[in-house]
């Protein structure tokens, strides 16, 4: 009976082990939920919006193993540009850092980790741009994605436009996170 309940419980503690490693990377937020329409806060202040223009805090676990660096980015792939819009790029969070608060996009940087670098949105600054579609326009999806990257640090700065940071990100990514909002006006 002894020999059953050994076999039983090695059994189930492989199966659980398994459930765990199987948990997927994923991203969550306080401040936005999935295929909902953004807050105020995170909407652009300028170009005829009225927003607060405030990153959203963001949280994510289950890393994959071996990654050594976060990224983040923030992208309309519905602009009518013909290339989509950058509203946020930031490179080089470290490993250990699963969270960023809100405003963490603030141009000045100082809710970032150190060594974290945001690259320049396609409002032309570095830091977080918010949700700005054209008036009358169809709504807009904001795609929030964490990347789990395979360096520590990408060599890219605060002048970096999106599609180089992009091209760095898609070129070491692990794996990543999406959330996907809406806004319209």
């Amino acid at each position: 009976m002894k020999k059953r309940s050994v076999i039983a419980i090695a059994a189930l503690a492989a199966m659980s082990s398994q459930v765990l490693a199987a948990t997927p990377f994923g991203i969550t937020s306080r401040d936005i939920s999935g295929e909902r329409r953004l807050a105020t806060q995170q909407v652009f202040e300028g170009f005829g919006c009225h927003g607060g223009n405030t990153s959203p805090q963001l949280a994510w676990k289950n890393p994959p193993a071996g990654t050594k660096s976060f990224a983040v980015t923030v992208y309309d792939p519905d602009a009518p540009t013909g290339s989509g819009w950058w509203h946020w790029t930031v490179a080089n969070i470290p490993a250990k850092t699963m969270t960023l608060p809100a405003d963490a996009g603030n141009p000045n940087g100082e809710k970032l980790p150190a060594g974290t670098v945001q690259g320049r949105n396609d409002f032309g600054y570095s830091g977080f741009g918010g949700a700005c579609p054209p008036a009358g326009d169809k709504p807009h999806r904001y795609q929030i994605t964490v990347w789990a990257l395979d360096v520590d640090k990408l060599p890219v700065d605060k002048n970096a436009s999106g599609a180089l940071v992009g091209f760095m990100l898609n070129s070491h990514a692990l794996a990543k996170a999406q959330l996907t909002a809406t806004y319209s006006r």
